[in-house]
This record gives C-alpha cells, structure tokens and sequence, in this order.
C-alpha cells in the first residue's frame, strides 16, 4: 500500500474494524470499516456482504481492486465481476476447508470457479495451491501467477548484531492458537522431550480464543501453562524480537499459503522445524535450513526437535545463514511488490 501511494496512486483500504485499523491513518490512506463473518457460513450474511461491497465499488469507482482472504476473494470477484472493475486476487492459503474434503470443500471450491472467472490476475503464495486450483478448473492458468508466500521486509526482519549466549534451549511458535497450525501435536512432542531435557523451553505467541472451529480455548492453555509444558507469552507487535531470542522456530501446521512466522524465522536467520505439507515445505531445505516433519505425528515431531537441541551452536548458526540465505534470494518482500506494480500497470 506504501510503494502504490509512493507511486502516485490513492490507496483506500477496506476491511472489518479491529485495533489496528487506526494506523492506516498516520500514513494518509483511508480506511472504510466492512462488516465481515470472515469464519461464518451463513448465506444470508454473506449475500449482504456482496451487496455491500457492490454498494461500496459504485460508490468508489475504483481503478482496480486488491483482494486477499477467502472471503475478500470469493465475494469481492463476484462483486467487482458485476461491475467489470478489474480485480486482482491473493490466494495466500486454503484453509480448513481445504484440509479434509467434504461438502463445505465442495461449495467452497464452485464458489471460488464461478467468483474467479472475470478477475484480471490471480496469485497464489506455492505451487501445489496454484497447480490444484487448475486442474480442478478453478481459475484459467493464464490467470494465474505465483508470488513468493506474501515476501518478507529482510531489513527489519534481520538477525540480530552480535550473538548473545543464552541459558535453556528455546523453541517459539508464533501463529494464532488453532489445532490446524499443529499446535496441539507440539505441545504432545514438547512434554515428550522435556521428560528427557527439562532446561527446554517452548513458547507460544500469537492470537488466543479465535473465532474458528480448531481454536485452542482459553482453559486448555491454561493447563498446559500449569502443567509446565509450555510458556504462552501473548501477542506483540515485536515478533522480531521474540525470533531473536529463541534458538528455534517450530509451526507444525496442517497446511499453509506460505507462512509469514516462517519466513520471518528464517530472514533473522534462525533454524526452522515444520511439516513437509503444503506450504510450509517452500521455506525449509530438509537438513539445510531447518527440518521437516510429517504432519500430524507428534513422535517425528518430537524427534526432530530432539535433532535440532542435540545439534552444536555452530551447525545450528550455519542453518540460520542457509535460511536467511534464501529469503534474500527468494522472499525478498520487494519482489512481491514489484510484480504487484507490473500487474497493475498491465491494466
């Protein structure tokens, strides 16, 4: 949004109100509140959000529109399709819905056929989504593009000056509190290993109490906080200095777009243990960068978290250089930014 504004453009941003919506203010864009159920299933609400964002395009003429999240894709394409505005769509990830297949699968999937049909360009964060989502007769393969994940800002996301020796072992996992980024699986393998380490430490940040189906409650964090399994430390707007302080990056998701906590992990130059699902395995080179294991299996888990704590300081600071290594020739945030300014300017 910065670059566009930087390039001339206006920028309006659209999206429900929460506590960061003020900020779009410091930086003179514009902000319009949109009432949203971005987990409901209910077609009523959902109609309405068609005809409120179609209200909205009338009213704001747009030049073209920018639209990631499910939600934001499937019925923001319906709505700009209605009024031949050129949109440009950001698969970032599939969801639950694309976890297990079943009926909401189904409607999910001609919802995305019938919405994605007149979009300008469609982008998608890894190749399986992208490869799935045209053989199942999604999207036309013309359409669709591949971004590197959403990229990453290597400057402020960068390792830290000098290392700073620490006592413990640390492993942090920075994602929203829901069993489909694996977080149950991790808390089973961390008991696992502390019954053998007791000097290690497993963090958790990120959103607790989320309105979704797989969300961790608030009781069942208490008791593992309790138990002495894990140390939930909240939210922060300073992840990076979160990254810095651990000595590992664990996300056992299901699947993933490309994920953000991962990417970050890796530009600050720290080793990554994640699932070779979709997704997650884009940033990880098995035994280079980090260690992939099987989704679901809280003993693969628990032994590459094991490998990693066994492994020297020295052989874990050369994973962290191979990973930052590859987000400077891969994630680079600018890269996405550029191919984001060319597709506009192709319209």
């Amino acid at each position: 949004m910065l670059h566009l504004q930087h390039l001339g453009y206006e920028v309006i941003a659209v999206a429900p109100l929460d506590d960061y919506s003020s900020r779009f203010f410091a930086h003179g864009i514009r902000f319009i509140a949109m009432p949203m159920d971005n987990k409901g299933t209910n077609p009523v609400k959902d109609t309405l959000l068609i005809v409120r964002l179609v209200r909205l395009f009338l009213i704001l003429n747009p030049s073209c529109i920018l639209s990631y999240t499910p939600k934001c894709n499937i019925y923001g394409a319906l709505a700009a399709g209605l009024l031949n505005i050129p949109i440009i769509n950001n698969v970032s990830g599939l969801g639950t819905a694309f976890i297990t297949d079943n009926l909401v699968t189904k409607i999910v999937k001609w919802l995305y056929k019938i919405s994605l049909r007149k979009s300008a360009k469609v982008f998608f964060q890894n190749n399986d989504d992208l490869t799935l989502f045209i053989d199942k007769g999604l999207v036309k393969a013309e359409l669709a593009d591949l971004l590197p994940g959403s990229g990453v800002d290597v400057h402020r996301f960068s390792p830290e000056a000098h290392f700073t020796a620490r006592s413990g072992f640390v492993f942090l996992f920075v994602a929203r509190m829901l069993k489909d980024k694996g977080v149950g699986e991790l808390v089973a393998a961390t008991r696992l290993l502390k019954a053998q380490y007791p000097h290690v430490e497993c963090q958790l940040l990120g959103f607790l109490d989320a309105k979704n189906s797989s969300a961790v409650s608030s009781e069942e964090m208490q008791a593992w906080v309790e138990e002495g399994v894990v140390n939930y430390v909240g939210v922060s707007d300073s992840v990076v200095d979160y990254l810095r302080r651990a000595d590992c990056v664990v996300l056992p998701s299901y699947r993933e777009g490309v994920p953000r906590s991962l990417l970050e992990a890796a530009s600050v130059a720290k080793p990554i243990i994640t699932t070779d699902a979709v997704g997650c395995r884009d940033v990880v080179d098995d035994g280079v960068n980090g260690f992939l294991c099987e989704p679901r299996n809280v003993n693969d888990l628990k032994a590459k978290m094991e490998k990693m704590l066994l492994l020297s300081d020295q052989e874990r600071s050369q994973m962290g250089r191979k990973g930052r290594e590859k987000i400077l020739k891969q994630f680079d945030e600018q890269i996405v930014i550029d191919r984001y300014v060319k597709a506009i300017e192709g319209l």
